[in-house]
């Protein structure tokens, strides 16, 4: 991992990406107004719209939304924006959303083609809303946001208008989306809704969603799936059996997501998972890993929280030369050394986060958590950049701030072939 300066990261990797200044009160002002009266028409058909992905990125496409009852079969008719063979219809399932009167309504989009723009609209609806799907090759920079612990407040509307203006493919939050509880479908629809109106790209796309648990989505303690029923009834798709996945994304991306004893314990089948999972992904250019727990915390009590992820999944990660692991829950933002054997060392992980897109707290100084690099008390999101084997991390504070740059390389085998 090598830190640098932000003046050559900006006039080499990042030519173009305006981040080099504070965005000033008025100008974020601005911003919100103009989000606010461009998107609102958008979404009247369907608040809560959002995308996600079940399975392979580059070729489907997961179309959600949480509503009251329509009538008859409601169709999702889509097309490519330019080219293709013309409009096709997909058939729309749903289900109860729990505690509610509402349904899910979803739909999946298969047979895509990688790296297209398309356009879909529900029903006889007039309002058309568009996505892309991810490329099968990353001949070009992949991009896209990560963050944690969100909630529905105002910081955290703040974040997702700045996520949405770096132009992601997609965005991923590390658990504690909604903060329900579990027990709080109102809390959990509220923060569909944001989303759905917030996050939309520059051209006009929605921005999918990946996302893993947080202790925040689970009521009770005993890991029962029906204790995350509101995350659940929109994310099993993905967790269909277990409440960990992996998502593969053309031949160059791995995300390794990871529940941190929230539905199913750390230690077991769980680790035996990650094990094989990351030994068959040597040969991708970019593996990354996510959860919830930080292993190495920059607020909870250290060495308490996070012991199980260092004892079960640290070594893990060292031995299979994970790029970075990206942590939240404890409301900051950081930056660790990259460690190894729970000690620095420049061929070690590096471990980003803190869990602060919408919740904050005070992290301690990097003399009383020497595995810290760096460290604030700011909302924040991180872009990652990926580049050829190299992975470029700007972590942005709600205002636009750069708070901080830093680089991985791949540290695996090259590819075969």
């Amino acid at each position: 991992m090598h830190s640098f300066s932000r003046r050559s990261f900006l006039h080499t990797s990042l030519a173009g990406f305006a981040a080099g200044a504070t965005l000033a009160p008025p100008l974020l002002s601005a911003l919100l107004a103009a989000d606010e009266e461009s998107r609102a028409s958008q979404h009247a058909a369907a608040s809560s719209l959002f995308l996600t992905w079940w399975t392979d990125p580059t070729t489907t496409m997961v179309i959600q939304w949480v509503g009251e009852d329509m009538q008859g079969t409601p169709k999702v008719t889509y097309a490519a924006r330019q080219g293709g063979d013309g409009e096709k219809s997909a058939s729309v399932k749903s289900h109860p959303f729990p505690g509610t009167e509402l349904k899910v309504y979803r739909c999946e989009l298969e047979g895509l083609t990688p790296g297209t723009e398309y356009q879909f609209r529900i029903d006889q609806q007039a309002a058309l809303h568009r996505f892309r799907t991810m490329p099968a090759k990353a001949n070009d920079t992949i991009k896209f946001i990560s963050g944690g612990d969100a909630g529905t407040g105002s910081h955290a509307i703040a974040s997702n208008i700045i996520a949405a203006a770096q132009e992601p493919y997609f965005a991923f939050i590390g658990g504690d989306l909604a903060y329900d509880n579990g027990t709080s479908p109102s809390t959990f629809l509220t923060f569909l809704q944001n989303y759905s109106k917030h996050m939309i790209d520059p051209e006009g796309r929605l921005i999918p969603l990946l996302s893993c648990l947080g202790n925040h989505e689970v009521s009770g303690g005993r890991m029962r799936r029906s204790d995350a029923a509101s995350y659940l009834s929109v994310f099993d798709g993905l967790y269909r059996e277990t409440s960990y996945g992996v998502m593969d994304v053309g031949d160059y991306l791995s995300l390794v997501m990871l529940d941190t004893n929230h539905l199913s314990p750390i230690a077991g089948a769980q680790t035996d998972w990650l094990a094989q999972t990351l030994a068959e992904r040597q040969e991708r250019s970019h593996l990354m890993v996510a959860n919830h727990v930080p292993a190495y915390p920059s607020y909870r009590a250290y060495p308490g929280t996070g012991e199980a992820n260092r004892k079960h999944w640290s070594p893990l990660f060292e031995k299979y030369n994970v790029d970075v692991v990206l942590e939240h829950h404890d409301h900051t933002f950081k930056r660790t050394h990259p460690m190894k054997d729970g000690l620095r060392d420049k061929y070690g992980v590096l471990y980003l986060g803190d869990g602060s897109w919408g919740k904050l707290r005070a992290p301690h100084k990097p003399e009383d958590r020497p595995y810290l690099a760096t460290w604030s008390m700011a909302y924040h999101v991180t872009l990652h950049r990926l580049e050829g084997n190299q992975r470029f991390h700007v972590a942005l504070e709600e205002s636009g701030r750069v708070a901080d740059v830093c680089m991985t390389e791949n540290k695996r085998p090259a590819k075969r072939g």
